[in-house]
């Protein structure tokens, strides 16, 4: 029986798949879980017209990351931090702190956005990513002063 599949499943494929499951299968496990449909014609184009809909709605999404990184770009913010000797920070620049440093700048940028390779613990500029999208990433410039 052939069936499309509503959620990924690791043994069969992705979501939006079409899959050859015995008839049993697909009637006692995958249709009344909900994790798959009938693969007939109906549900068929359906299932494409969702796809059309859903390549639209990333395309959208893409151009408006595009534009905000563009925005973003060359943008430096400036955080002051007490610090000791050497140059060491007491804690640390958080992504929570450089999330309300672009507030600031008037981007609103969610915090799980902001990528730290490692946690920013010295005075100085350090270059931070933010994805924006999954095929948009921007760096922004981070400078640390003592304060």
């Amino acid at each position: 029986m052939k069936v499309i599949l509503t959620d990924e499943i690791k043994s069969l494929g992705h979501r939006g798949d079409i899959v050859e499951v015995s008839a049993g299968y697909a009637r006692n496990f995958l249709l009344p879980k909900e994790l798959a449909l009938p693969a007939t014609p109906g549900n068929q184009k359906r299932l494409e017209q969702q796809r059309k809909q859903y390549d639209l709605r990333v395309e959208k999404d893409r151009e408006k990351a595009s534009e905000v990184a563009r925005a973003i770009e060359g943008t430096t913010l400036v955080l002051r931090k007490k610090a000791g000797e050497h140059d060491a920070l007491y804690g640390s620049v958080t992504s929570s702190e450089l999330a309300e440093a672009l507030a600031a700048k008037g981007f609103t940028i969610d915090k799980r956005r902001i990528e730290l390779e490692e946690p920013i613990k010295r005075l100085g500029t350090h270059t931070v990513h933010v994805k924006l999208h999954k095929d948009v990433t921007v760096g922004v410039q981070v400078e640390v002063l003592a304060g």
